[in-house]
């Protein structure tokens, strides 16, 4: 029996390891038929995990002790957005077309279940003729002064 250890390696092959590299897969194949060995190195970047995150955000992330909650649609957008919607007589599937989105997109939005992007926001007051950010949530938009 060997006195190999866990750590311990063998490498078996035909002929000693040349220096070069084989980028193509003609090249690999004919190394394969020849009888050669053929080894795969990923090459790793300095400075990170096993998951592929960098170990100082990793870190940075195990220090932190504040529990973090994604900011939702609130109910008053919501609401305004499907008050609006019902008022042009639009469905969520009509809605989201004019708008450029997914129906799901509406539908999160007037169930308050995602969180708010200022593009679709923007989007949804240009078609709804309503404020959905700022202050006076639910009004009229006011016409552009030329």
């Amino acid at each position: 029996m060997s006195a190999a250890g866990w750590d311990d390696v063998t490498i078996i092959r035909k002929s000693a390891p040349s220096g070069r590299t084989l980028k193509s897969e003609e090249a690999i194949r004919q190394a394969q038929r020849a009888g050669g060995s053929i080894i795969s190195e990923k090459k790793a970047s300095g400075n990170t995990t096993a998951k592929g995150v960098e170990a100082s955000k990793a870190a940075k992330i195990d220090r932190e002790n504040e529990a973090f909650e994604i900011e939702k649609v609130s109910l008053s957008v919501s609401k305004a957005i499907q008050k609006a919607r019902m008022d042009l007589k639009l469905t969520q599937k009509e809605f989201a077309t004019k708008i450029n989105e997914k129906p799901q997109i509406v539908q999160e939005y007037e169930s308050g279940k995602t969180a708010p992007n200022q593009q679709v926001l923007g989007k949804m007051e240009r078609i709804l003729g309503v404020k959905l950010r700022g202050k006076d949530i639910g009004q009229p938009l006011a016409p552009k002064k030329k």
